[in-house]
């Protein structure tokens, strides 16, 4: 088993700068303070206790994808988003993952 199935669970390899590529909602749900400190160019932050508040930015999205500092908390808000109807979402893991594949 690879890393990414155990951090994300699915052994489907996913082709995050294609995705990226294509425009994905990128979300950074770490807190303001660690997004402040360093953050992917063109992802908006909103913080994983805010995210059921603020579930009107993630309609009408091609793609989402969520991104933590190690990939735990972008898990759980990806279970959120899900149980919320939300289909078309990704967890990119941490940040400078995703970070890796924005140009």
């Amino acid at each position: 088993m690879n890393i990414f199935s155990q951090l994300f669970g699915t052994s489907t390899k996913v082709d995050l700068q294609q995705i990226i590529n294509e425009g994905a909602f990128l979300v950074d749900v770490r807190t303001p303070g660690e997004f402040a400190a360093g953050h992917v160019k063109g992802s908006e932050n909103i913080p994983l206790n805010n995210i059921t508040t603020q579930l009107n930015k993630f309609k009408n999205k091609k793609n989402i994808i969520v991104f933590c500092q190690s990939g735990g908390r972008s898990s759980q808000a990806k279970t959120i988003l899900e149980q919320n109807g939300f289909t078309n979402v990704i967890n990119g893991g941490s940040w400078n993952n995703v970070n890796q594949f924005v140009k």
